[in-house]
């Protein structure tokens, strides 16, 4: 689930910077009123494109926070098991270190 909303914030924001890129282009090479709209839409795209990151990183943030809990209660639950998954982990580095 977590990788689809990835997957579509970075195509959402993919399409934005298009469009943006889009207008730029015809508002520098048009003049007058057209010129002002064009800046006035690539303005409002971006705006659009900040809510959405904003979102995301909100999204992303309730996530790492959730995530954060849940381990630092898996950990008090079970401290001889965290100790055991450190110490399985630090072995796994060692070997690794040692091979080069």
């Amino acid at each position: 689930m977590e990788n689809v909303n990835r997957e579509k914030l970075v195509a959402d924001a993919k399409a934005v910077l298009d469009d943006v890129d889009a207008l730029l282009r015809q508002a520098a090479a048009a003049s007058g009123q057209q010129a002002t709209e064009l800046r006035e839409r690539a303005a409002e795209a971006l705006h659009r494109a900040r809510l959405r990151l904003q979102e995301a990183q909100a999204s992303v943030a309730e996530t790492a926070k959730a995530t954060a809990r849940a381990t630092d209660d898996w950990v008090h639950a079970h401290p001889w098991g965290a100790i055991g998954v450190a110490a399985g982990v630090g072995f796994l580095i060692g070997l690794l270190v040692a091979r080069r």
